[in-house]
């Protein structure tokens, strides 16, 4: 069993003894899958590729992205030469278009610091991530969790942990970022909320 892997066995049985909603979900679901992984670049491309797309939709404009370089994902300093009309006839918008190429150009100067991005705290790797247009504080949420494999991150801007989290709880209304944390807070989520933020994914998705 991998340091990674005893993590995600310790994030539930503490989620487990500190909250028995989240309990019955762990149980029905069984263990964690996140995966992370060193791919940060291609992750934040493709993230930026499918924006408010279709899976379907996204992949195919993916594919016709890397086809222009061969099939291959693109060096930045590939990226940065390219026309952008050419970025644009594989099916991209202009606005992505141009925050395809900013990524690269953040990576190329440095302020976008890839390879030592898993070393650094929460609060820098968002600070660097949301500098690139088109890279909100949701995608940062997101590469933390899934790329980096941050177990602490509570993403209280996505939509379906807001949702989740509204039915499980039986709250009111769907909660903000300050409601979120405090039922992370009450329900002693910390150090693991990435981890419970996974299992309010599975239980909105899984639904009988």
């Amino acid at each position: 069993m991998s340091t990674f892997q005893t993590s995600l066995k310790a994030a539930n049985t503490h989620l487990k003894a500190n909250d028995i909603v989240l309990k019955i979900v762990i149980n029905k679901y069984g263990n964690c899958t996140i995966t992370p992984h060193t791919n940060y670049y291609e992750e934040l491309a493709g993230s930026i590729i499918s924006q408010q797309l279709s899976v379907k939709a996204a992949a195919t404009i993916w594919n016709r992205f890397l086809a222009l370089y061969g099939g291959n994902m693109p060096t930045p300093e590939q990226i940065i030469t390219t026309d952008i009309d050419a970025i644009r006839g594989v099916g991209a918008s202009y606005a992505k278009a141009r925050y395809i190429q900013d990524l690269a150009f953040h990576i190329l100067d440095g302020k976008l610091d890839l390879a030592h991005i898993a070393t650094l705290p929460n609060e820098t790797v968002i600070e660097q991530l949301t500098a690139v247009k088109g890279i909100g504080e949701w995608s940062a949420h997101m590469f933390m969790i899934f790329s980096l494999g941050r177990l602490d991150v509570l993403p209280w801007g996505d939509l379906g942990v807001r949702k989740s989290m509204q039915q499980l709880y039986n709250l009111p209304t769907l909660p903000n970022k300050s409601e979120m944390i405090a039922v992370a807070e009450q329900h002693n989520w910390h150090p693991y909320e990435s981890v419970a933020a996974w299992y309010l994914w599975k239980n909105l998705d899984n639904k009988d």
